[in-house]
Order: C-alpha cells, then sequence, then structure tokens
C-alpha cells in the first residue's frame, strides 16, 4: 500500500466505513501545493476494494496535473463511493459522505463525477460547505469545457496547419452530450463541416437538424475521415484496435483518459498524428468552478479558458523541439509546476 502512495507522490489517503449508511468511501488527495484539493465524488462498483484505490489515486494525480496546467489555485483529488450493492437510501449515503468530506477541514472540494448527481451533492452541501456544483452553484460546466476544447482544437490547426482558422475543416464528434452538443454548436458557428457519432440516436438527429450534420455510425468514428477527430464520451478510445484506423490529422476532444495506455502516446506522434493532452483540452468544466469559488468574473473565467489555447500551443511547440509526444510534455509541465517550482508532495 505505501509503495503505491509513494510511487504516486499522494499526499494524503483517507478511508471511511459508516455501517448505518453503507458508506465505504476513499478520498485521495494527491498535492495541495497550488490550493485545496479539487475533485469529484465518483460512484461505481468495483471488482475489489484495490481497484477501487487504484482509481482514486489515478484520478487524483490527473486533477492534480489539470489544475497545474490550467493555472487555477486548486491542488488535485478525488473521492469514490464503493456503489453498494443491492438498495440503498442515497440521501443517507451521500448524507454520510459529506460528513467525511467535512472532516478533512476543506483540505479536499468534492464535485460531480460518473455516478454522481446534483441532488446527490445537494446532500453533501446540507453537512460541509466544501462542494462545488450543486444546485446552489447555479453552475453547468458543460459550455465552457467546450469552450476549452474549441481554444484547444485552433491551438493544434495552428501548429498542424500553420492557421488557427476552423472554417473549412472537418470535424468528426463522438458523443453528443453535454459538452459535445456546445462544442457541435461552437464548432457549426466557426464554419466547420460536422460529423457525428452517438449511441443515442435523437441526439444525433438534433445535430443534423440544428448544425447540419452528418452522421455516422458509432463503429464508424475511430476511421472517419477528417482533419479533427473529437472523443467527447468514454475514455479509453485510443487503444491497440482504434489506433489502426485512425484516418485524421489531429485528435482533440473533451473525453478524459482517452489513452487506453500511456505508450499510445508515443504511437501517436510516431504515426504523425497530433494528440492534445485530454486533461489539458477539457479543463474549462474545472476552470469554471476554481474561479466560480473565487467568484471570478464571467470575462475573467472566459479569458482563462482561452489560455488553453496558449498552453496547449506550448506544448506542441516542445513536443516538435525535443520530438517527444505531446502528452509526454503535458506531464513534464505538470511536474515542473507541482515539484521543481513549489517543492515535493
Amino acid at each position: 500500500m505505501f509503495d503505491i502512495i509513494e510511487q504516486a507522490h499522494l499526499a494524503e489517503l483517507h478511508f471511511k466505513s459508516d455501517p448505518t449508511s453503507g458508506l465505504k468511501s476513499i478520498i485521495a488527495i494527491h498535492n495541495t501545493k497550488l490550493g485545496p484539493a479539487l475533485g469529484g465524488c465518483r460512484c461505481i462498483e468495483y471488482d475489489s476494494d484495490l481497484d477501487a484505490i487504484n482509481d482514486v489515486i489515478r484520478l487524483a494525480k490527473g486533477m492534480s496535473y489539470k489544475s497545474a496546467l490550467a493555472r487555477v489555485p486548486q491542488g488535485g483529488g478525488k473521492a469514490v463511493i464503493l456503489k453498494p450493492k443491492g438498495t440503498f437510501n442515497r440521501q443517507s449515503l451521500y448524507n454520510a459522505f459529506g460528513r467525511f468530506v467535512n472532516e478533512l477541514g476543506g483540505r479536499y472540494i468534492t464535485a460531480i463525477d460518473s455516478g454522481t448527481t446534483l441532488e446527490d451533492l445537494d446532500e453533501v452541501g446540507r453537512v460541509t460547505p466544501h462542494v462545488s456544483g450543486n444546485h446552489s452553484d447555479g453552475l453547468d460546466p458543460s459550455p465552457n469545457t467546450a469552450l476549452g476544447v474549441l481554444a484547444g482544437m485552433k491551438a493544434a490547426a495552428l501548429q498542424r496547419y500553420g492557421n488557427s482558422k476552423l472554417k473549412g475543416l472537418t470535424v468528426a464528434i463522438q458523443g453528443i452530450g453535454n459538452v459535445g452538443f456546445h462544442l457541435a454548436s461552437l464548432l457549426h458557428e466557426e464554419g466547420a463541416k460536422l460529423l457525428v457519432a452517438d449511441l443515442d440516436e435523437q441526439k444525433v438527429r438534433q445535430a443534423q437538424n440544428v448544425f447540419h450534420a452528418e452522421p455516422m455510425a458509432p463503429d464508424q468514428f475511430c476511421s472517419a475521415h477528417c482533419h479533427i477527430l473529437a472523443p467527447c464520451g468514454l475514455g479509453g478510445v485510443i487503444n491497440e484496435d482504434s489506433i489502426q484506423q485512425f484516418n485524421c490529422d489531429i485528435i482533440a476532444g473533451s473525453a478524459n483518459n482517452q489513452l487506453a495506455t500511456i505508450e499510445m502516446g508515443q504511437r501517436l506522434h510516431d504515426l504523425g498524428i497530433l494528440y492534445a493532452p485530454d486533461y489539458v483540452i477539457n479543463a474549462g468544466g474545472l476552470i469554471q468552478v476554481s474561479l466560480g469559488m473565487h467568484r471570478a468574473s464571467n470575462a475573467e473565467i472566459s479569458n482563462k479558458t482561452w489560455g488553453i489555447s496558449e498552453t496547449l500551443y506550448d506544448i506542441f511547440s516542445r513536443s516538435c523541439v525535443e520530438n517527444l509526444p505531446p502528452s509526454t510534455v503535458a506531464d513534464m509541465m505538470a511536474e515542473e509546476i507541482l515539484y521543481e517550482t513549489h517543492g515535493g508532495a
């Protein structure tokens, strides 16, 4: 266990079991050098306790890196709730989780993630102020996440084509959910040609009607002939099978954990496909939540989000100079901010 903690440079790992509510939860605080750790609460079933531990540590580390490169005053943290089997009382479960969060005294701020709803966060907010993204906030981070992806696409287009304009480029979007739909709207305004795929046919039809998008089957996404491939659904889309199908110049989307393995970053680099590291390009939601907690204006949030373009262009430039994958360069730059500038975790 301590080997896992040390290898991840983890600052804190907390466990809570509450038999009354059925809560079994883990909170990982990876780094707080830049500010209190911020990260969502994931409530899903795990095959084992060790799987849950590894997941929460990996996610917390990712939030540290995301916060560092987004230049927001937050550290990285994450929580997981091992979803109880059978029926359970959600209010009781999340009330107990809120008390768990409160015990950490503000070192960790929780938010929404897979399996957790706004209503769940409302219950958390009854017992702790250290929560963001519940109904009382009135914040929907999806539009700002999409704006950050658009900014990142412009940086990638500038790097690849020498021009940041997206007009006339073909962009294939996988996942027309909250972020994907907003992204499609922004790209339509830019004059891009859209290809869209989603398991929900109604969402595809809506994109057709509103944005004149061309539909494609979900299993055609990876092989779509396009300038930019935008994964905006589940993670792991860049894997051993899909990488042999890619027919694009750029991969830039909002999905988390797009690389199935670290090695996929090098493979993309070798193939000449420009990859925008996911935790950099999808940081718009984090920026809105973090700056919103500090009462920043909408203009300040927007300006900070457009800064994703500059960060990615720096990553791409360094990638060319050092002949390293952008994913590797992003990790290096985040670690320089977290450790070299501010000391170790």
